[in-house]
């Protein structure tokens, strides 16, 4: 195993809970809160994270935006908005991994060492599941490769199915 693929790994669980220096949420380009992990992000940060957002302007697709994490664990939440499945022939790869790309950036310039990052895209954006879990694996690894101050990214799944398509890719 390399250096990369250890600092590299995945968790099934809730994302909110975890004690990283940042989680990434899969937002919507209001960054004013939705469902799924994004909700779960808002309900547990409290209202002060809905407040905090409003005064951001949104986030365009592709794109990363920080907040101060609030009642979480986690010091911060990088919030990234994922692209729409459409067919795969609209640029939805290269905006999803600019998600990826977008919030490792923004780790570093914060000197984070510890991100946590959910399924973007994967939920009620319709991104098929191992062609995302491919694309979040190959982007976290490049950043890791490049940026030996990140000591750890994890990929969280929020279901045994999840789980299981990013041990598929990691193990690829």
């Amino acid at each position: 195993m390399n250096a990369e693929s250890e600092r590299l790994n995945v968790w099934r669980g809730d994302i909110t809970t975890l004690a990283v220096d940042a989680i990434v949420n899969a937002a919507n380009n209001s960054l004013l809160g939705g469902g799924g992990v994004d909700g779960a992000i808002h309900r547990a940060a409290g209202p002060a994270l809905l407040d905090y957002c409003r005064t951001l302007g949104g986030c365009p697709t592709g794109e990363a935006r920080l907040t101060p994490g609030f009642r979480l664990t986690a010091r911060y939440i990088l919030h990234t908005v994922g692209p729409v499945w459409r067919t795969g022939e609209n640029g939805e790869a290269a905006l999803l991994a600019a998600c990826y790309k977008n919030c490792i950036a923004l780790a570093l310039a914060l000197d984070l060492k510890t991100l946590a990052f959910p399924a973007i895209s994967c939920g009620v954006y319709g991104y098929p599941p191992d062609v995302a879990a491919r694309i979040a694996v190959r982007e976290c690894k490049a950043g890791l490769a490049a940026h030996s101050r990140i000591e750890r990214i994890t990929l969280v799944a929020f279901d045994e199915e999840m789980e299981a398509v990013l041990r598929a890719a990691l193990n690829n």
